[in-house]
């Protein structure tokens, strides 16, 4: 439905540059008004049903609110797989990687230093490694992600699941503490109905997204590639960004950290995971991603080398990873 208004809109135009990337911002701005409103309101609702149901508060956190926060990445690369867009689906989620922890927590930890938990520490930071790894070893094998890779970041993902579990079962309070407030007064009936807008909302969004994105990359003649790993990986990490300034503005650090740390995990596992298992044709992993996975990895080991001394990001190793990304950025643009 977008490529036709899209098109249309571009006709009326006169297919002149200047207004067809105009066109194509605006369907962008709005695909991720749609994506991160959608997911505000498919997370708040979803948890007050939950909540009516009597479902744990530590399941809702690790469940909808999970889903929630990852849902544009999500909805892109799902959307963008069904497209047969490669350089979207794939370079949205390795840039919005890098992104996370380079200029997210670099931002962040210039606010206030940002303490890592142990089990942050030990375990979560090097699964990042190891997965992005496993990433880069699936896709180069075949040059594409098959439904096969797909079922193994979906197994990878179960596993995760299972260790969260886990460390609720510990105490940690961490992983409830951005689940909304519940409302005793929320209707069931109503819930429902926003959780439909919500989605709705997500699948329009990203649709509108997807479009704008691949019609400025041909109009102004840019990779979607690069398109994925910049533009789109910016808008659908925007609700990363504001919760972990928030966070750190707070002092609730566990949430800044945490929240990124399990977008990544997220958006490997279960985003490419879902994307490898319902495209039509495997996933084209192209050679220029290879360069882009190698530097997720020595992003998320760089982002462990920072804090495996004092076990915390200070300022300065916020300034050493927004200059890493700031040279990330000048190499995709050379």
């Amino acid at each position: 439905m977008s490529d036709y208004i899209l098109t249309l809109l571009s006709d009326l135009t006169g297919n002149s540059t200047v207004g067809s990337v105009i066109i194509s911002v605006v369907f962008l701005i709005a695909g991720f008004w749609g994506l991160i409103k959608g997911a505000d309101i498919f997370v708040d609702s979803a948890s007050q049903i939950a909540a009516k149901l009597k479902v744990p508060l530590i399941v809702i956190g690790l469940t909808v609110v999970a889903f929630g926060t990852s849902a544009p990445e999500a909805a892109i690369s799902i959307t963008s797989a069904f497209q047969n867009n490669a350089g979207i689906a794939v370079g949205n989620v390795i840039g919005s990687n890098i992104m996370n922890i380079l200029l997210i927590l670099g931002i962040s930890s210039l606010i206030c230093r940002l303490p890592v938990k142990k089990t942050t520490f030990r375990y979560e930071i090097p699964f990042v490694v190891l997965i992005t790894v496993v990433l880069l070893v699936l896709g180069v094998m075949d040059s594409s992600l098959s439904r096969l890779d797909g079922v193994i970041f979906i197994l990878l993902f179960a596993v995760f699941m299972v260790y969260l579990m886990k460390l609720s079962k510990s105490g940690d309070s961490s992983l409830t503490d951005d689940v909304p407030e519940i409302d005793e007064n929320a209707s069931v009936p109503k819930m429902i109905l926003l959780v439909i807008l919500g989605i709705a909302m997500i699948v329009l969004g990203s649709d509108f997204t997807v479009s704008g994105a691949t019609k400025i990359a041909e109009v102004i003649g840019l990779d979607d590639r690069i398109i994925g790993l910049t533009v789109v990986a910016f808008g659908t990490s925007l609700p990363e960004l504001v919760t972990s300034i928030q966070a750190a503005r707070k002092n609730k650090v566990d949430i800044a950290i945490g929240n990124i740390i399990g977008s990544n995990i997220f958006n490997i596992l279960f985003v490419v995971g879902i994307s490898a298992l319902v495209s039509p044709a495997p996933i084209v992993f192209k050679n220029e991603f290879i360069i882009d996975a190698i530097v997720a990895v020595a992003t998320a080991a760089l982002l462990w080398l920072l804090v495996f001394k004092n076990k915390r990001i200070s300022r300065l190793g916020g300034v050493i990873m927004l200059v890493c990304y700031a040279g990330y950025f000048t190499y995709l643009f050379v």
